[in-house]
């Protein structure tokens, strides 16, 4: 994912790459930007030292690798990343699973994503489907920081973690200095503080000469998620394989979406629903309208699906992957 994207450089911005994809950050005043960064990049290496799944030294590696069934004591910060992966495993009748490490790695996705890119193709094909018995997340219990988990069985939090990062980032930054924030980490934007007048204005697109949608995101605390069948894809041998799997089979969700994105009260929620729409496939708008927070929908054959209020008026998008493009706000003594 290239880093600049089209999102143009100014006194309110700061982006550099992350996780194999572009952390943003856009504050209402730009006094403020370089020490928004620096601490959004403190956090981000927080999470990641916490429970990155291609790290021996992560807290996560070195709590798996402990008699969890016995009952392991975490850190404050990796408790509260493992109780937003259950909750978003409860929230989703377990269609988001933080169990899935193993498959995740049994389909190549063993190392950051920058990597799996440039040795794609080189792996197995394996055959999944033949465990007996398949891990579930209520197998894992957190009771406080004291995890209990079966012996051997591997988490992977990336998804909810990112989100909850975003969230966590947006508030602090809010608070901190009392500007208007937002924060996008690749699909996953959350938003704190006063918005600009306009509100902040995001455009979504699914890929070039495609449907796009624009929406202002302009409550105190908003966030908006995208996931998507099609930005995150590798070859496994012959089969081409992206990295949302149905926890029924450890096999990649059918791409029955190729994108879907949510609104919500929190980029952590909105992650969520979203993530839980790939996997639900045909069952998913059913289950979005009744839930009640915007979404938007892009079949494989590019058919537009909106609910729940999301705009209906599709501009043309002009960006090669699926992406949100943000308005900026107005700097002080410029024009927008």
């Amino acid at each position: 994912m290239p880093l600049l994207e089209t999102l143009p450089v100014l006194p309110t911005v700061r982006q550099w790459p992350v996780w194999s994809t572009t952390v943003r950050i856009v504050v209402t005043d730009p006094e403020f930007a370089d020490r928004a960064a620096a601490l959004v990049a403190e956090q981000l290496a927080e999470v990641d030292q916490a429970c990155s799944r291609f790290r021996d030294d992560s807290e996560l590696a070195q709590v798996q690798r402990a008699r969890t069934s016995q009952g392991v004591t975490v850190s404050a910060l990796l408790a509260v990343l493992l109780g937003a992966a259950l909750e978003a495993a409860e929230k989703t009748d377990g269609d988001v699973d933080p169990t899935l490490a193993d498959d995740l790695a049994a389909l190549g996705y063993t190392e950051d994503y920058s990597v799996i890119q440039a040795r794609a193709g080189d792996v197995i094909v394996p055959i999944t489907l033949s465990r007996r018995r398949r891990p579930s997340w209520r197998d894992v219990s957190l009771t406080g920081r004291e995890l209990r988990m079966p012996e051997g069985m591997r988490l992977d939090l990336g998804a909810t973690a990112k989100a909850w990062a975003a969230d966590r980032a947006a508030r602090t930054i809010a608070a901190r200095f009392g500007v208007g924030v937002l924060v996008s980490l690749g699909g996953d934007i959350a938003t704190a503080g006063p918005a600009p007048a306009e509100g902040w204005q995001v455009l979504v697109k699914d890929g070039s000469d495609e449907p796009a949608a624009q929406v202002g995101l302009d409550e105190p605390t908003a966030g908006l998620a995208t996931s998507s069948t099609v930005s995150r894809t590798w070859r496994n041998g012959t089969r081409a394989v992206h990295h949302i799997l149905n926890p029924a089979s450890g096999l990649p969700a059918e791409p029955v979406w190729r994108t879907v994105s949510v609104a919500a009260g929190s980029c952590l929620d909105a992650n969520i629903y979203s993530t839980a729409a790939i996997v639900r496939g045909e069952d998913a708008p059913q289950w979005l309208r009744e839930l009640g927070h915007p979404a938007r929908l892009v079949a494989a054959d590019g058919t537009v699906v909106t609910l729940n209020g999301w705009p209906r008026e599709e501009i043309l998008a002009v960006d090669a992957e699926p992406t949100h493009e943000i308005r900026l706000p107005a700097v002080p003594g410029r024009a927008a």
